[in-house]
């Protein structure tokens, strides 16, 4: 983790250039309550006192932590300037920021990016108290930088990432071979943390929605617990699941149709769905490349669905994944108030997406394919290897 702390360390120097913002304060307290989204990224562990890390464009490294935490901060070889103190952090800095005397602080806020906004408000005012009143004039938010930071992965994140995708692959292929028509929603759900654990993995969100497994018309979608509903001929079978590997995650969707008697392939309805999934997303890999807006991305996925005569689904189509399953940064998503600006950031080389469109067939279920692709300098690759066949269950 060390070594992976002073790659984005020093990416972070990077991304402040380019930016032409002279100062980045993440500031922290008892983290292991509250703990910071980026810091895992920066420092990677928790902090206790009142704590800055200071990254400048001019590529000062400065930690300012509790002296209990010194050792651990000098340990991450990610700071060249480490400093500490025992019963007030304000002389040292006042100190340290009348020296670099920047015109501008981004701080760990954001009214548009939950994984930059972790200064909770109280911290904001004692952060104001402790620069003084020169220094928090001259606050900002720091959400660009984290959004580049989360997002442009590097080569090890990227193998991480691989890492988790491919144990995820892994599972989903025990689960089809576990399926079969008497399996309760629940069951499955069971099975597959089952097999994740064996490989000592975590769930890559709360074990008891991962895997989300959805069978026939009557189960309940979305973010939402596995039933008590029984796989029966003549249902879609829905699935949403990734693991946490080495603290970076996966996120798939993957579906199979139960044959009913008399049944070789999945009726027409299904078999249209199904191929209406792949066409959306064939539209967005298209469209994916450095430079690219999540909105228009997503407008192409969208538009497939609604013109095959399926009502619009009410979520973007692709979101970030890294360390959290839900990364920061720019999405791949329409220009709704809830989504705020990240539709319009545009893509980078290194972001890891997720491509999923989604409808539901009448009578027969939910119908949605999850992929995970990366920006590349020449479009999108897949990370993950795409279902193209429906997957049949004999009834």
């Amino acid at each position: 983790m060390t070594d992976l702390v002073q790659e984005k360390v020093e990416q972070a120097v990077g991304i402040l250039r380019e930016k032409n913002i002279d100062v980045w304060l993440t500031w922290v307290r008892e983290t292991s309550a509250a703990r910071d989204p980026v810091l895992p990224l920066i420092f990677g562990t928790d902090l206790t006192w009142n704590s800055a890390l200071i990254l400048t464009s001019t590529g000062e490294r400065i930690a300012i932590v509790g002296n209990l935490e010194l050792d651990t901060a000098k340990g991450t070889r990610a700071y060249s300037e480490v400093y500490g103190y025992d019963k007030s952090v304000r002389e040292l800095m006042r100190e340290i920021f009348t020296r670099l005397d920047p015109k501008q602080i981004a701080v760990n806020f954001s009214k548009e990016d939950p994984l930059a906004d972790g200064l909770s408000h109280g911290m904001y005012q004692v952060l104001e108290e402790e620069l003084g009143e020169i220094y928090a004039m001259r606050l900002i938010s720091a959400e660009e930088i984290i959004g580049e930071l989360r997002g442009r992965k590097t080569p090890e994140e990227l193998c991480r990432i691989q890492a988790a995708i491919d144990s995820a692959e892994e599972i989903y292929a025990e689960a089809f071979a576990f399926l079969r028509p008497g399996k309760t929603e629940r069951e499955i759900n069971e099975f597959m943390i089952a097999q994740t654990k064996s490989r000592s993995l975590e769930t890559a969100w709360i074990e008891q929605g991962c895997p989300t497994v959805n069978t026939g018309p009557e189960s309940p979608i979305g973010h939402t617990f596995p039933t008590d509903l029984k796989v029966e001929p003549g249902h879609v079978i829905h699935f949403d699941f990734g693991v946490r590997q080495e603290n970076y995650c996966s996120d798939l969707q993957r579906m199979a149709y139960v044959l009913r008697s008399g049944e070789n392939e999945a009726p027409e309805p299904v078999r249209r769905g199904f191929d209406t999934m792949l066409a959306s997303i064939d539209a967005a890999v298209k469209l994916v490349k450095p430079g690219a807006l999540g909105k228009d991305i997503d407008a192409a996925a969208r538009y497939v669905v609604v013109n095959a005569g399926y009502p619009e689904y009410m979520h973007g189509t692709g979101h970030a994944v890294g360390m959290a399953v839900h990364d920061g940064g720019a999405m791949i998503g329409p220009l709704w108030e809830k989504y705020g600006n990240r539709p319009t950031l545009p893509l980078d080389e290194g972001n890891v997406f997720t491509i999923e469109p989604s409808l539901t067939i009448p009578v027969f279920g939910h119908v949605s394919i999850e992929e995970m692709i990366v920006v590349t300098k020449s479009g999108a690759e897949y990370l993950s290897k795409p279902q193209r066949e429906l997957f049949l269950v004999q009834g």
